[in-house]
């Protein structure tokens, strides 16, 4: 079984190669690549779209699991190669559902798309990029009618990103803390406001840039396996093993933005640095799901980089780098700008009481879209209605409206769920971090953040995908992903700012 065993993993490689490539071109898009690139570097990546494809759901693969199933059940449940065979059998029946011209064609039309979403969002016109969206919303559809039967359409493209949860879960959790985040809010409404205006005053590109490095670097963000560059919507992106790289944007009126970006970036790319070069060019290397991964960005972005120890440490040194810009603010009164909750337009600048109902609202949107009860023509209107309805404002134009996320462009449907996901799932590991390291916020406060990555990298990281998310999470905290700690969170933090 060795050598059958050794044919698989070598096939595996060869994806994963493929994939790394397409990586390296898709990076280069969001980079440097110049505007007259985007027909011939869609070309490429559908090639390498429908290699992959072909190679990856060849007879031989399905064989060789099918020759390997018997012999890996017998093998301890855990380990890397029982575990390789289970995911690849899933992954397999999947694949082979996907004609290789539909891989191709989605990889021809979100290169286009994106480039196309970009000139929309810059000159906030959604009808540049509303031809591109009708196509990808068909492409879907399509993709979703490859897996009939199901309970729910979108649960073929939840499936993708979330492997084995449904529509319907999410729908459960989604309703089980929206009132109780509304609550929240309507209660911090009606106290005192948090003057914030120290965010808003002018901070040098470079001198962010600065900081942001500085910080990257102290809580475990390895640059020799990484690198930061600009560009319209900040990722985080895995060019294969010992490349992790994380990209950002500025506003150099206003200071949340690229710092807590650049922690939520760090915090991707430091799961995929944790991950064992055992598990790498096989199907067990990466995040074992999105929400997973968010947990890791949204605990280094909030859980420390909005907490009042993180600042306690960095604060008197963010004072030096910027002098005349806190100049009469007191560390406690920063701590409460960085944290105020005011209902916003744009999702990667929300506070954490209102985030997830920017999700929600997406979630309603992509269901809508792809039963056909939403039309394409429609999505200004109808984001701008719902968001006015889920948060009290409503967007001005469509580049904080529609067009603020670059996700649909890229085809991605069914992966926004993941970001509230991942906020539960972070506090949920958190609660069992804090039992583990008691003393974590002394730690923190000394700008020493080593424990908390050994804990992560032992924990989470090390497994790459070997296990299916609700399963990790249980195994970690003894319960599957719900949203309880997470409202404690909530409760307890905002509480003490606004004295509720």
């Amino acid at each position: 079984m060795e050598e059958k065993l050794n044919e698989l993993k070598e096939i595996q490689g060869t994806l994963t190669d493929l994939g790394n490539a397409s990586a390296v071109l898709n990076w280069d898009q969001e980079t440097y690549m110049p505007p007259g690139g985007v027909e011939s570097r869609g070309r490429a990546l559908a090639t390498l779209a429908r290699m992959a494809q072909e190679i990856g759901t060849d007879e031989k693969v399905g064989k060789l699991i099918e020759e390997l199933e018997p012999w890996a059940a017998e093998q301890d449940p855990d380990s890397d190669d029982a575990r390789l065979i289970v995911v690849s059998r899933r992954g397999y029946d999947k694949a082979v559902k996907v004609p290789p011209e539909m891989v191709a064609e989605r990889a021809m039309l979100t290169s286009q798309a994106n480039a196309a979403w970009r000139e929309a969002r810059e000159k906030s016109d959604y009808s540049i990029f509303e031809p591109f969206m009708e196509k990808i919303v068909e492409l879907n559809q399509r993709y979703a009618d490859l897996f009939k039967p199901y309970d729910h359409a979108y649960d073929v493209l939840l499936d993708d990103y979330e492997p084995m949860m449904k529509t319907e879960d999410v729908k459960k959790i989604f309703a089980e803390i929206r009132p109780k985040q509304v609550e929240l809010i309507e209660k911090i409404a009606a106290s005192d406001q948090v003057d914030d205006r120290v965010l808003y005053k002018f901070y040098p590109e470079d001198a962010q840039i600065e900081m942001g490095d500085e910080i990257c670097r102290a809580i475990g963000y390895d640059f020799k396996r990484g690198r930061q560059d600009k560009v319209h919507h900040p990722f985080s992106t895995n060019l294969g093993y010992g490349d992790q790289r994380i990209t950002y944007r500025v506003d150099e009126n206003f200071f949340n933005p690229y710092i807590f970006a650049a922690l939520h970036e760090a915090g991707h790319a430091m799961y995929e640095q944790g991950i064992p070069k055992s598990l790498s060019r096989s199907i067990l290397y990466g995040g074992t799901s999105l929400a997973i991964h968010e947990s890791q960005s949204r605990l280094w972005e909030n859980l420390v980089g909005r907490s009042q120890p993180f600042w306690e440490w960095y604060y008197p040194k963010l004072q030096q780098r910027f002098p005349e810009q806190t100049e009469g603010v007191s560390l406690e009164e920063f701590y409460k700008a960085i944290n105020k909750v005011e209902p916003s337009f744009i999702r990667v600048e929300a506070d954490e009481a209102t985030y997830n109902l920017h999700i929600m609202l997406r979630l309603e949107i992509e269901i809508g879209l792809l039963e056909g009860s939403i039309q394409v023509s429609e999505l200004p209107q109808v984001w701008n209605d719902r968001f006015e309805s889920y948060l009290g404002i409503r967007p001005k134009n469509d580049a904080e409206g529609c067009l603020q996320d670059v996700h649909w462009s890229f085809g991605l449907f069914g992966y926004f769920s993941t970001y509230a996901l991942g906020n539960l799932v972070s506090l949920q590991l958190w609660e069992k971090i804090k039992e583990d390291i008691p003393n974590l916020d002394s730690h923190i406060r000394k700008g020493e953040f080593g424990q908390l990555l050994t804990w992560l990298n032992e924990k989470v990281h090390a497994h790459g995908s070997k296990f299916y998310p609700q399963d990790l999470v249980q195994r970690i905290t003894g319960e599957k992903i719900n949203g309880d700690a997470y409202i404690r969170y909530l409760n307890k933090k905002f509480g003490d700012i606004y004295g509720l």
